[in-house]
């Protein structure tokens, strides 16, 4: 849980982005296009990268030519059946044709919707993995992005400041980096109090938008009891 600062000992945090993750290749695949680099930012559903999906649209393309003529057979087989010039066997296989040339049709669509991978927030590349050309297996990790429009910090206290430490709780906190202090709102306040050094691990989020701060800087928490 980490150690409560002992009596006159200032409180330190570092700033973390509100979401991280990895984005990883869906399919093996050859990347044919890598539209942000490290530090750049992004918006919310932008392609970040696109895969050569050529064999897999041809795929596509040949199952959706499958299903329509799928479609028309079944069509005709249902007037002929009226007609009683075929049985209802002959109408069902077709019928049953129809739905496998559908599932195969939406497979295909659904590996071809993975061709390229959307940003899942807005946000910045922290770490590009892989290069142009490079061809990628399922699972391989492609980009390390972060979302820093809400810059977060965890720190500890002591668990009786709960009585008056509650979320919404506004503060400020000085860091190093930049020289200036910044407003913060409490978020959240750890589910657990440590029994050993009465203390609890609590969340702030730093309130508005400031280009300088980012994700990994550090400063002194300035909060005490009233």
């Amino acid at each position: 849980m980490g150690s409560l600062p002992a009596q006159g000992q200032e409180l330190r945090a570092q700033l973390s982005p509100r979401d991280f993750t990895t984005l990883a290749a869906e399919i093996g695949a050859k990347v044919e296009r890598i539209s942000v680099r490290e530090g750049e930012r992004f918006r919310k559903g932008d392609t970040l990268i696109a895969f050569d999906c050529s064999i897999q649209r041809a795929q596509l393309a040949e199952a959706r030519a499958a299903l329509s003529a799928a479609d028309k057979t079944v069509a005709v087989n249902a007037r002929l059946l009226e007609l009683q010039t075929i049985g209802k066997l002959e109408s069902d296989v077709a019928l049953a044709e129809r739905d496998k040339a559908r599932a195969r049709e939406a497979a295909g669509a659904a590996v071809t919707a993975k061709c390229v991978v959307p940003a899942p927030f807005d946000g910045r590349v922290v770490e590009q993995k892989v290069r142009a050309q490079q061809f990628t297996q399922p699972g391989q990790a492609l980009l390390d992005v972060l979302d820093d429009s809400v810059l977060e910090l965890d720190f500890v206290v002591p668990s009786k400041w709960l009585v008056w430490l509650k979320p919404g709780h506004g503060f400020q906190v000085a860091i190093d980096e930049t020289g200036k202090t910044y407003p913060v709102k409490l978020t959240r306040v750890g589910a657990r109090i440590d029994p050993v050094s009465q203390s609890v691990r609590v969340t702030g989020a730093i309130g508005g938008h400031f280009p300088e701060l980012s994700s990994g800087m550090s400063g002194k928490v300035l909060l005490s009891p009233p």
